[in-house]
């Protein structure tokens, strides 16, 4: 069962946004509604995100992905479609059953922060437990832990601006974690961070969903951080969803020229791993160690970026053995497809094997 479900959503802004909904579904394009004084935010945009998914929503600025962000929790009404969660309409909701769900159910993590300056690093914490009327020594308690989860323990008695920019974003994403709500909505939530405190937030995020789990919508104009987060990923431009599919996907098999270029200074190597770019395993085919050990053959993971597997080649092997959970082969890259994929050799897509379909093709999502 899908954790989350977009409909057909649009957002028009307007004096008379049904009308602009109608006009759009007829062909007209947003320079035509703009021309009349109208501004079509999102058009028409449907997905899926699956239990424990961390969806991310990628587009240049004004191409509409916060709207649609603010859209399904109610914090702005759709002017057309409809926005399911866990079989539940919340378009349909009235204002205080909307509430209901956004206070226990749905958190936000938002870019800029939004801590309170008056209240201590563990209050700020709780501030949705307090919210949805949590006794304050089980807020405590759960303030507490989640600051723990996200590397804060110690700090909890201390004044946001007491904090670097880091340490307050992941007051943010603990104060989101204690209410242990079943979907994260995160807008833009790294991006006013330095580079490398952005990374570091990005691997926290990654530890974090190993063990949480939790159902997540990213939104972000940065390529590389999409790459490195989403499980699936939709690409935005001018409103609509233009394509969305796992960072192999969009990367191996972009939509229509925009995608292509906006995936073109992606370092392929980092994003593709063994297990999308191997031949698969024929038959009856087993993992010969003799060769492995002799040193003609390399082994590694499914899981492997491609980026490590030009180390093994180097050293003499002709191709590199892929194993997958259990240790089983499951297929061979052999040198000449490894150094097509480094050429970025247009041929590759049309190499026997092929990229495997997206179940098989995993993003690195961590230490790239």
């Amino acid at each position: 069962m899908s954790r989350l479900q977009a409909e057909h959503l649009y957002k028009v802004f307007g004096r008379q946004p049904e009308d602009g909904v109608r006009k759009l579904e007829g062909g007209a394009d947003r320079d035509e509604l703009r021309a009349e004084g109208t501004t079509a935010a999102v058009i028409d945009a449907s997905f899926t995100v699956e239990p424990g998914q961390i969806f991310v929503v990628m587009g240049l600025s004004g191409s509409g992905k916060s709207t649609l962000l603010r859209m399904l929790n109610g914090l702005l009404e759709p002017t057309a479609g409809r926005v399911m969660f866990d079989d539940q309409d919340l378009t349909a909701l009235n204002p205080r059953d909307l509430r209901a769900v956004r206070s226990r159910k749905i958190s936000m993590v938002f870019q800029h922060f939004a801590l309170f300056p008056h209240r201590s690093v563990r209050d700020n914490a709780a501030y949705g437990l307090e919210v949805q009327g949590v006794e304050r020594e089980e807020r405590t308690r759960r303030a507490n832990e989640a600051l723990e989860l996200c590397g804060l323990a110690g700090w909890e008695d201390s004044w946001p601006d007491e904090l670097s920019g880091g340490m307050q974003q992941r007051v943010g994403l603990a104060r989101a974690l204690a209410t242990d709500a079943d979907l994260l909505l995160m807008d833009e939530s790294f991006s006013a961070l330095d580079p490398l405190i952005r990374r570091d937030m990005q691997d926290q995020l990654l530890e974090l969903q190993k063990t949480l789990k939790k159902t997540i919508v990213f939104i972000t104009h940065d390529l590389n951080e999409a790459m490195r987060l989403g499980d699936q990923i939709a690409v935005m431009r001018d409103g609509r969803i233009v394509q969305t599919g796992t960072g192999e996907d969009i990367l191996v098999r972009p939509a229509n020229d925009y995608v292509r270029r906006f995936v073109e200074d992606v370092d392929r190597t980092r994003v593709l791993t063994a297990g999308s770019i191997m031949e698969k395993a024929k038959a009856g085919q087993t993992l010969d160690k003799k060769k492995v050990a002799d040193g003609d053959s390399a082994s590694v993971t499914a899981e492997t970026p491609v980026a490590e597997l030009f180390g093994p080649l180097s050293d003499g092997s002709t191709e590199i053995e892929v194993t997958g959970e259990n240790g089983e082969l499951i297929g061979v890259v052999p040198r000449d497809r490894l150094l097509s994929v480094l050429a970025e050799d247009p041929r590759f897509d049309e190499l026997e094997g092929g990229v495997p379909e997206p179940r098989d093709a995993k993003v690195v999502k961590s230490g790239a």
